[in-house]
């Protein structure tokens, strides 16, 4: 395979990073190189930054209508999708995921771009009766210039998900993509440039968390910050935005419930909770990790979910699985690390629990489930973020709510049951930022508001909601006198 050696995008220009130096990102079903891109640091950070607030402050851009960044979203949209195969080879690739999963996520990047071209000349304000004198009214304005720090097991999606409200809104940008997945992060600055964005409104540096994402947090003349990704990373870019008074959207971990009731369609849940961990690996903060099951169909339930993971397909992105690699031998390590966890705690894991080497030379992990776990436990309290679900049993609706609610998350909850009332009883006391009922899943939904409860993160992201958290409200008052 070649090795494709990029570049990052700064002011408009392809370029190095100033140390010149580089890094390869890996191919995890093999462990081979892909590309060769810039190891950015703290001056490529210092010189998109001062690229993002002159392009900003331009007249250009001041002045440019909300109807021409809808038209150049709108462009971006159908640049993305003519590359569809090309961008999710590749993010398939970058990533490990089975290839149809890459191309939803290519499509749900054109989406984004698509839905946000659509609102952005319909960022509206409002006129306040204050007084007969007086004429009261907001508007809202972008921030400036906005810092997107980009997870490595979405990149493509969640770069497209927080680049086009910020442009559609009026900002410009710094995009810091994760260093284990930056190539699609880099074709997406590619084809905003085709698409007309002008030169410093995207940029895209590429490097380590260390090295670019803390200088990017940090950097005084960002006017916010985007990240998605771990809790102790997040709590690390709200320190650094704490300094200088910046805001932040995060969206952080989970450990989502699926709370099946005995009254449900079983099969169909069974799928569903299946596909909800097994998606990207189970490398997905919206992972469906927990199954809350009726004690009296536990048994059930349980061996027919081992059915449906005994009959999934593990292999190479490219190959079209049900399920790729781990992303990293570091995040490997971690799963295992868990697995002895629930060999000391005496609990069964029903299947999977070990690597998969037939599957190939990268870094596969068999899907696995877990029963007799106490609800305190690491395994049930804890973001595994691999291919392992927790089997949780209830009896009653008030300790189905109890277990759900009992762990430091609160990103997404899915409810199966034929009780309309038990299922609407129940979503009004979750504490989680979505809850689904008879279907699951965060991830397609452009239009759906995104975003967690308590350490799960804070800010939404996704639908016109989003737009709140890339634009401020000014009010003007104007005297009116004869």
């Amino acid at each position: 395979m070649t090795v494709e050696r990029m570049q990052m995008y700064i002011d408009g220009e392809w370029t190095e990073s100033i140390s010149r130096e580089t890094f390869f990102s890996i191919d995890p079903a093999s462990t081979k190189p892909l590309a060769e891109v810039p190891r950015g640091g703290s001056e490529d950070i210092d010189r998109a930054v001062k690229a993002a607030r002159t392009a900003f402050e331009s007249r250009d851009w001041q002045e440019m209508l909300p109807a021409e960044r809808g038209r150049m979203l709108y462009r971006m949209a159908q640049l993305i999708r003519e590359q569809q195969a090309e961008l999710a080879r590749l993010e398939s690739l970058d990533t490990g995921k089975p290839l149809s999963q890459a191309q939803t996520d290519v499509e749900v990047a054109a989406r984004y771009c698509e839905y946000y071209a659509g609102v952005a000349d319909k960022i509206l304000g409002e006129t306040i009766p204050v007084r007969p004198d007086v004429l009261d009214y907001t508007v809202r304005e972008p921030l400036g210039v906005t810092a997107h720090i980009v997870p490595w097991n979405y990149p493509i999606q969640i770069a497209a998900r927080s680049l086009a409200p910020a442009l559609a809104a009026g900002n410009t940008m710094v995009i810091k993509p994760a260093e284990d997945t930056p190539i699609t992060a880099l074709k997406l600055a590619q084809l905003a440039e085709t698409a007309g964005v002008p030169a410093g409104v995207v940029n895209v540096v590429t490097g380590f968390g260390t090295e670019a994402g803390a200088p990017l947090a940090a950097h005084p003349d960002i006017d916010h910050i985007t990240f998605t990704g771990s809790v102790a990373t997040g709590t690390a870019v709200m320190k650094a935005a704490a300094v200088n008074i910046k805001p932040v959207t995060l969206e952080l971990g989970g450990k989502s419930p699926n709370i099946v009731f005995a009254d449900a369609n079983m099969d169909e849940a069974a799928q569903w909770v299946v596909r909800s961990i097994v998606q990207n690996a189970g490398q997905t903060c919206s992972a469906g990790s927990r199954l809350l099951v009726e004690r009296s169909i536990r048994e059930e339930f349980v061996a027919l979910v081992t059915e449906k993971m005994k009959q999934l397909r593990i292999g190479p992105g490219l190959e079209n699985p049900d399920v790729g690699p781990i992303i990293s031998q570091k995040q490997l390590e971690r799963i295992e690390s868990y697995m002895r966890v629930a060999q000391t705690e005496g609990a069964a894991i029903r299947i999977g629990g070990q690597r998969c080497p037939s599957a190939g030379a990268g870094f596969f992990f068999e899907p696995t489930v877990v029963d007799h776990v106490s609800a305190s436990s690491p395994l049930a309290q804890e973001e595994i973020f691999g291919p392992v679900l927790v089997v949780l049993p209830f009896d009653t609706i008030e300790e189905a709510l109890a277990i759900a609610n009992g762990t430091e998350y609160g990103l997404v909850a899915g409810i199966w049951t034929n009780h309309i009332h038990k299922a609407h009883w129940l979503a009004a006391r979750l504490r989680a930022g979505q809850v689904f009922v008879n279907n699951y899943g965060a991830g397609g939904g452009v239009e759906m508001t995104f975003g967690g409860y308590r350490k799960s993160g804070f800010g939404r992201e996704k639908g016109l909601e989003a737009l709140k958290y890339y634009t401020q409200v000014k009010n003007i008052a104007i005297k009116i006198s004869l």
